[in-house]
């Protein structure tokens, strides 16, 4: 299956956050999907703070316990800001790739005591299924190619360096653990091979 291009059409618009102003742009691939950028303050000859993540409407929209993911949008977006400085890629890839209703069902899967692999592996998928071509288009877009990226995750460095962006650190971010999500974490640290110290 070949991977979904980018279509350098896109809206941008001044975004004021609780976190400080923006200016968010919105890339459409051509699958029809979405995707949003938030920048501030871009200094392109220089390394740039950027954090890559990748959707989920549970955690970062509705603050589920389950994941890590809406707390580390929240610390994301206020380095970026206390920074001055940077790039949020929001990337359409929700569930690790598999989609939201995919993601549910994943959901059900764990609470028979599956981990959040194999549940995937269950329904078919692989354990992550999520590409990080888009974004590199997208940094390439906004002529950036080295970055300081805001990650726990090789795959991600892996990639943007295999896309071209030249990841010159990556900067961890660390989420402390609760009851509902210390399983989810201590998985993707032992199969996934996520930089986690505190599980």
């Amino acid at each position: 299956m070949s991977k979904p291009k980018l279509q350098l059409t896109k809206n941008q618009a001044f975004l004021p956050t609780r976190y400080g102003n923006f200016i968010v742009t919105v890339y459409k691939d051509e699958t029809d999907k979405d995707h949003l950028v938030l920048s501030k303050n871009l200094e392109k000859e220089k390394e740039v703070l950027v954090r890559i993540h990748s959707s989920c409407e549970t955690g970062d929209v509705f603050g589920s316990l389950r994941c890590d993911c809406g707390p580390q949008l929240d610390h994301a977006m206020k380095k970026i800001a206390e920074n001055d400085s940077g790039v949020l890629v929001y990337l359409n890839q929700e569930g690790r790739g598999i989609g939201l209703f995919n993601k549910i069902k994943t959901y059900a899967l764990q609470d028979e005591g599956l981990d959040t692999v194999q549940a995937n592996e269950q329904l078919g998928f692989p354990a992550d299924m999520r590409d990080y071509h888009l974004a590199a288009a997208i940094l390439k877009d906004l002529e950036i190619t080295k970055i300081s990226l805001i990650t726990n995750n090789p795959d991600k460095e892996k990639q943007l360096a295999e896309y071209g962006i030249k990841v010159v650190k990556s900067i961890p971010l660390e989420i402390e653990p609760n009851r509902y999500n210390r399983k989810y974490l201590q998985t993707k640290k032992q199969k996934l091979h996520h930089k986690l110290t505190l599980v």
